[in-house]
């Protein structure tokens, strides 16, 4: 079952590079010697239309890791209502990744090669479940093939479990299905989902422009329904300004060492990976 499933992922995961591939009247990669990879969680979406107008307006490409969650509008972030958004995005030339379909967070690795999971969207939120690999890797499947029903095109093979929490097993079991997960730097951790009161917006941004490396990964949100005072309105452009004028640049993930090999190849290479 995933030997099949792993060939079909790969097929897939050389159509969506050259699927992002730039054409005429979307972004274009930059180049430089010091990258930096932007990525983004779906999440209630609150900010999701002003963080794209954002990054068209400072031409950078960013890749978004996608699940079905609730949403300020009352539905869930993969439904009609935000499908024209999503096919905006990918025609801009954006990465799109699986973030599990119902944003299951795995707590625990079980005796038997399953996996202790917890859905926070979807008809089991809050239930704990247990789970095979394959039963896994069909929970990343689902937000492809929702993403492909809206968009025609099909995520790149990776995927970011929800939280970031993982195991070597579980990070395993992907990898047999076709999907190599993707974490974030230290310093890419970028705050969004801290409490404001104690995390302000101005200190958040002087901390990522102050520690944030060539080739970090930095991870934000669509929204966060914790944060009172949101993070996107505020720090994302300046963050981006003041990193360009440091000298950085931006790329998806298809451009990361780390992760180039894989999406070309299906083989994972020896490069270190940021995990969280």
């Amino acid at each position: 079952m995933r030997l099949a499933n792993k060939a079909m992922r790969l097929a897939g995961a050389l159509l969506a590079v050259l699927s992002f591939l730039p054409a005429d009247g979307v972004l274009a990669q930059a180049e430089c010697d010091k990258p930096v990879y932007l990525t983004f969680d779906t999440g209630h979406m609150g900010v999701a239309r002003l963080i794209g107008d954002v990054l068209d307006r400072q031409k950078v490409l960013a890749t978004f890791f996608i699940a079905n969650e609730p949403t300020r509008t009352g539905g869930a972030s993969l439904d009609d209502h935000w499908a024209p958004w999503w096919r905006e995005m990918a025609s801009r030339g954006h990465l799109f990744a699986s973030h599990t379909y119902d944003h299951v967070y795995w707590l625990a690795d079980l005796p038997d090669g399953r996996f202790r999971v917890r859905p926070s969207a979807g008809p089991d939120a809050g239930r704990v479940r247990e789970w095979t690999g394959d039963q896994y890797c069909d929970e990343l499947a689902r937000a492809d093939a929702r993403f492909e029903q809206i968009t025609g095109q099909r995520l790149a093979a990776l995927f970011r479990a929800a939280g970031g929490k993982t195991s070597p097993a579980l990070v395993r079991a992907a990898l047999e299905c076709g999907y190599m997960h993707v974490g974030w730097s230290p310093a890419g951790f970028l705050g969004d989902e801290l409490p404001s009161d104690r995390y302000p917006n101005a200190q958040l941004l002087e901390r990522a422009l102050r520690t944030i490396r060539p080739g970090d990964i930095l991870m934000a949100h669509l929204g966060i329904w914790s944060r009172q005072d949101p993070w996107a309105p505020a720090v994302l452009e300046p963050l981006i300004v003041g990193l360009k004028q440091r000298g950085f640049c931006f790329a998806t993930m298809e451009a990361h060492p780390g992760y180039r090999n894989f999406l070309l190849t299906g083989q994972a290479g020896t490069e270190p990976i940021w995990t969280h």
